[in-house]
């Protein structure tokens, strides 16, 4: 799980009411991959790339990796990508699906611990070991392959009524089919005890004004060591992972509860409605009830 303090780590860029699953078509040997940053960095979400045909060379955890016509290769978040470059086919074609762990299932925790424990995302679990994983779709498997990513796409684009269910739906069966790739069942999870224990502490107390002293006094460290060991793991501090914990929840809460704002903010934390408000329009650029309404039907009646 280690990674340089100057490699970026990316966060899954959330909009108000649109699933957490992108999708994109990569055609050209030349073209970069839709990230917005040039050099090596991490991702703090799950990537699955699959090579429709040609070959290409991926840098992952510093190690090449040559994928070819039918590999599915996946990355899991904290290790270490470096832009994509070709291998010399004329012709290139690679899927590439972006998505955070809580996309597959919303109520699930989807921290660095427990995302591994998921039965779909089993793949990704020997991911940070070995610098990504690489499954092989058989030739009479890939039509399916692609006709799962090619509905999840237009599901994506298209926005037609209900298409957020059915976009999760495309998401579900590609891993179901990844999973059946494995040989041998999933890889043990490998978590570094600390991290593991200061995950498992927020996941437990997030909706407690819980702080970085209160955490470091539980693992016994003091606050700055417990700050330079998680941010040299994660490239976040504390108090950030305490957060995205909590928007999360509160996302949760204003997508499937009629609750109040002011009946969130003190389950996810925050004593002060008000503050709760500044926290997550911080965090997702807008208020906690506009993204309720731009996650609700068109007509719908609205829970507050």
């Amino acid at each position: 799980m280690g990674r340089s303090a100057d490699v970026p780590l990316i966060g899954y860029p959330r909009t108000a009411g649109l699933p957490a699953i992108s999708v994109h078509r990569w055609k050209h040997p030349h073209d970069p991959l839709p990230v917005p940053v040039s050099g090596s960095h991490a991702h703090d979400f799950l990537v699955l790339l699959y090579l429709e045909e040609g070959d290409h060379v991926l840098r992952v955890d510093g190690r090449d990796r040559l994928l070819t016509t039918g590999d599915a290769f996946v990355v899991a978040p904290g290790v270490v990508v470096t832009p994509a470059r070709s291998s010399g086919s004329e012709t290139v074609r690679m899927w590439v699906v972006f998505f955070p762990a809580d996309a597959v299932d919303p109520a699930a925790p989807a921290s660095l611990v427990s995302w591994r424990t998921h039965p779909l995302l089993s793949p990704f679990v020997g991911s940070p070991r070995s610098g990504g994983q690489c499954l092989h779709v058989p030739p009479a498997d890939r039509a399916a392959w692609l006709a799962h990513l090619t509905d999840l796409d237009a599901e994506l684009r298209n926005r037609r009524d209900g298409y957020a269910d059915a976009a999760r739906a495309h998401l579900a069966l590609l891993l179901v089919r990844l999973g059946r790739l494995q040989s041998g069942g999933p890889a043990a999870p490998e978590v570094e005890p600390l991290l593991a224990a200061v995950l498992d502490l927020i996941d437990d107390r997030f909706h407690e004004p819980i702080s970085l002293r209160d955490i470091a006094g539980a693992v016994g460290l003091t606050p700055g060591h417990l700050t330079t060991a998680i941010g040299r793991r994660t490239g976040r501090t504390v108090q950030q992972w305490i957060t995205e914990r909590r928007m999360r929840e509160a996302r949760r809460l204003l997508a499937d509860t009629g609750l109040t704002v002011t009946e969130i903010a003190p389950r996810v934390g925050y004593r002060e409605a008000g503050y709760f408000v500044r926290r997550f329009r911080t965090a997702h650029g807008v208020t906690p009830g506009a993204w309720r309404r731009a996650g609700r039907p068109t007509g719908a009646t609205p829970a507050c």
